[in-house]
């Protein structure tokens, strides 16, 4: 087995909300102005913060996780996708040692994985030289996490900083940069969290960003302990199927969860995929499957509405047999309607009869088993896949509905029929990784291609 260079370093959390992906956001686009060619990453199922990464990078953002991979197959993706790459910048998930239950797909999992080091960034507002007991707690919590340094950030006064500084490098942990407080370098926020990229009209904003952290940042330190990293094992590209059939998939402002290893899985197993727009498009494409990803259709629901011509041509390929796969955002789409947050109803697809709800708070986030009740365009029933949820809406049925997967949450154990499942039509609030399921990915290229052949 080949082994392969990857320059790379993790920036961690104490928790969420500590300001790691502005911190991360600054350092891709600090690097990536120097000329280096930098692939950046996110740890757990995250689909908005990859987004600003992409931004910074000039590039793409993949994302690592071993809940809807294996450790393997995570491995693999890092190592392939970060090919060409100078430097690798991973952005880690809530606080360093936080994830699914006994730590599934945690921050600190993925580093020992990739034995990568790790920067921790400190939000240190309203504390001085407690910044240092918390490096050192988190350095000491598991020695097998290669902690080699700190990030302060927030803070208030060069007095402030030179105080928590001088406390964690006494500790013999460097500190590799020291940010201020700064709302220029701000992003909105939704219900879901940070506001796509898509959708944040403030292009400045990645600029901001560099501009504040550039200073910030000791980046010969930061490539100094990028590049300490051992080599991993190369394993060898996978040949792809030739192109068999073509999939549609649905993606623009109100779609735009997907994450790009999975796609490249469906090309792996023979899909030619193209893009196309339920907002401003008028029909689907002729084509063997159509896509719908998650997103924020909730946002969009009076323009969704609007474009009936698309909305017909959905109906049409649903009834007409076109396999159909869909998640979250994508499944609200398929349903009768959405009603939004003001109670107002908006008149979807039609293709799945249930009604979508958005309700003031969360409903669901976390991991879960999918079993598959019954045969689908993806799985044969009684097959496992692993996903995730993370939804404010709520989906009614309106009618008796042959239920899709029946989830199990695995923080809880809690279980309860899921989804929507019938013919050539499958959708539900499951956000899967089709690398981490490959064979999935298979059975839905050859369902589209039995429709073609049909046809």
């Amino acid at each position: 087995m080949k082994t392969a260079e990857r320059p790379r370093i993790l920036i961690a959390a104490v928790h969420s909300g500590s300001g790691k992906t502005t911190v991360t956001s600054g350092i891709v686009a600090a690097l990536a102005a120097r000329g280096l060619r930098v692939h950046p990453y996110k740890v757990g199922p995250d689909y908005i913060d990859p987004g600003y990464l992409a931004l910074a990078a000039g590039g793409r953002a993949d994302n690592l996780d071993t809940w809807l991979t294996d450790e393997e197959t995570m491995k693999k993706i890092f190592v392939s996708s970060s090919r060409g790459a100078d430097v690798s910048i991973i952005e880690g998930v809530m606080g360093l040692y936080d994830g699914g239950r006994g730590g599934i797909s945690s921050t600190a999992a993925i580093a020992k994985a990739l034995r990568a080091p790790v920067l921790l960034v400190i939000d240190v507002r309203s504390m001085g030289e407690s910044a240092a007991a918390i490096a050192k707690g988190f350095r000491d919590y598991d020695p097998e996490v290669n902690l080699c340094g700190v990030i302060v950030n927030r803070y208030g006064s060069d007095s402030h900083r030179a105080m928590v500084t001088e406390a964690i490098e006494r500790l013999g942990l460097p500190v590799a940069g020291a940010v201020p407080r700064d709302k220029a370098a701000e992003v909105r926020e939704r219900h879901l969290g940070l506001l796509p990229v898509e959708e944040n009209d403030n292009r400045e904003h990645i600029e901001n960003v560099r501009r504040m952290i550039e200073p910030a940042i000791n980046f010969d330190k930061l490539l100094e302990l990028a590049r300490s990293a051992p080599a991993l094992e190369e394993a060898e590209e996978p040949r792809r199927t030739r192109p068999r059939v073509r999939i549609a998939v649905a993606r623009d402002e109100a779609f735009s969860f997907y994450y790009p290893e999975s796609i490249a899985a469906l090309e792996a197993a023979g899909a030619e995929i193209v893009t196309f727009s339920p907002l401003h498009d008028e029909r689907a494409p002729e084509c063997g499957g159509l896509i719908f990803g998650g997103g924020f259709p909730e946002i969009f629901a009076a323009r969704l509405t609007a474009n009936k011509t698309m909305k017909e041509s959905i109906a049409r390929a649903a009834s007409d047999g076109v396999p159909i796969y869909a998640e979250c955002g994508g499944f609200m789409y398929l349903t009768r309607e959405i009603k939004d947050f003001e109670g107002a109803a908006h008149e979807m697809c039609g293709v799945i009869p249930m009604s979508c709800k958005m309700n003031d708070r969360l409903r669901t986030v976390g991991y879960v088993t999918a079993k598959a009740l019954r045969d689908t365009v993806i799985a044969a029933a009684g097959e496992e896949l692993h996903g995730h949820e993370f939804h404010f809406s709520s989906a009614e049925p309106l009618e008796e509905i042959p239920h899709a997967f029946l989830f199990t949450k695995t923080r809880t154990g809690e279980t309860y029929p899921a989804g929507y499942a019938k013919g050539s039509v499958l959708g539900s609030y499951l956000h899967l990784h089709f690398a981490g399921f490959p064979k999935a990915a298979a059975r839905f290229v050859e369902k589209c291609a039995e429709y073609k052949k049909l046809k």
